[in-house]
């Protein structure tokens, strides 16, 4: 399992033949003189194996000669990130021989962790491959970062809701995962692709709890996580914020999922069906919206010079009012006829505009009237 190790440790060559040592120096020995042979015609053998020597030194020499770079070539890199769990010469040394430049040198922090290495090492190193004269620049140590991949909250989440549904029903759409102490992190290595999993997921109904094994790539990387499942409800929240009496239009509105508890009973679950409407009082925006925050706005305003309309089945008359409240559509105010000074209820039925309708008495006189111009036509 990979875990991210926020430390900064001195990273360790690594555990491979890297630097090889030169042969023990033994005492020297007189030079004798001896006195020079007669010459004699070479043979064939001989001819053969002076040509392979040739041959072997030349090889030799063709190696080594990647090997001898010069001291204006090879410059330290500063700080590297690294993305396996070696380090190269080419990592750490630009301009590095083509024959040497992956030769591993020091092992990699942990995932996401960052490490350093003394200057001096990685010139002890560069020196016992046959490359000196490094150029370090002044720098008496590098840092290492361990790249990674993070798998967030978000991620982590995701994975567990998916196990929810398929193990327990849930629907993922109306539920969270609030995670246990801070927010839980996944590191992987870069390469290891994929979407995670939840595996071993357990769940309790009563208490809500939740625990699961985050994993990726076959449990390549891996990370246990618990917390609590939230219920969530669907509530229309203020993109923007309301004045008092400010009408409520078109995408001044959204709707969120909330954890359930934390909004009122009476919260607004509709966005279209507010337009339109005015905010009672100041609405700050992110406001979880209650029924009560907004009402369709006031047709009739008190003090409002309104127009009274009395209609009946044969008789629609018309006169001016003054209201002495103000009303929404559909509500009953009152009102005062100008001509007759008379206190009449009234229904709001438009902007400034009310309807008086007859009472039961003018009703029935008025049905008694019509039946008898019926009886007279017979």
């Amino acid at each position: 399992m990979y875990t991210g190790i926020n430390s900064d440790p001195a990273l360790e060559p690594a555990d491979l033949p890297l630097l090889s040592t030169g042969a023990d120096e033994g005492d020297l020995s007189p030079i004798i003189r001896h006195a020079r042979p007669r010459a004699a015609p070479l043979g064939a053998a001989v001819l053969v194996r002076a040509m392979l020597a040739f041959l072997a030194f030349a090889v030799l020499g063709a190696l080594a000669i990647p090997a001898m770079a010069r001291a204006d070539d090879l410059r330290l890199r500063g700080d590297v990130t690294a993305r396996g769990d070696v380090l190269t010469l080419a990592d750490l040394v630009e301009g590095a021989p083509a024959a040497l430049a992956a030769r591993p040198l020091f092992r990699s922090p942990a995932l996401g962790a960052t490490g350093t290495i003394q200057t001096r090492r990685i010139v002890e190193a560069a020196t016992a491959l046959g490359l000196a004269g490094l150029e370090t620049g002044g720098r008496l140590q590098i840092a290492v970062q361990r790249a990674a991949r993070r798998l967030g909250p978000t991620e982590l989440e995701a994975a567990l809701k998916q196990a929810l549904q398929t193990g327990y029903g849930l629907d993922p759409r109306g539920v969270a995962v609030r995670f246990d102490g801070d927010g839980p992190t996944l590191l992987a290595p870069v390469d290891l692709e994929g979407h995670a999993a939840a595996l071993d997921v357990t769940y309790d109904p009563r208490t809500r709890r939740v625990a699961g094994l985050v994993s990726l790539g076959e449990r390549q990387a891996s990370l246990r996580v618990s917390g609590v499942v939230i219920e969530l409800r669907e509530v229309a929240v203020l993109a923007r914020g309301l004045a008092r009496g400010e009408a409520v239009k078109e995408g001044d509105v959204v709707m969120e999922r909330r954890p359930r508890e934390a909004v009122a009973a009476d919260a607004q679950g509709s966005a279209t069906a507010i337009l339109g409407e005015v905010a009672q009082h100041a609405l700050p925006a992110g406001t979880a919206l209650r029924i009560a925050d907004t009402a369709p706005p006031e047709l009739v305003a008190r003090g409002e010079t309104v127009t009274i309309v009395y209609e009946t089945a044969s008789v629609s008359l018309s006169m001016r009012g003054l209201a002495s409240e103000g009303g929404r559509m559909g509500t009953v105010v009152n009102v005062v006829n100008v001509a007759s000074k008379k206190v009449l209820q009234a229904t709001v039925v438009g902007p400034g505009r009310v309807s008086v309708s007859p009472s039961p008495a003018a009703q029935q006189a008025a049905g008694a009237a019509s039946l008898q111009a019926t009886a007279s036509l017979r």
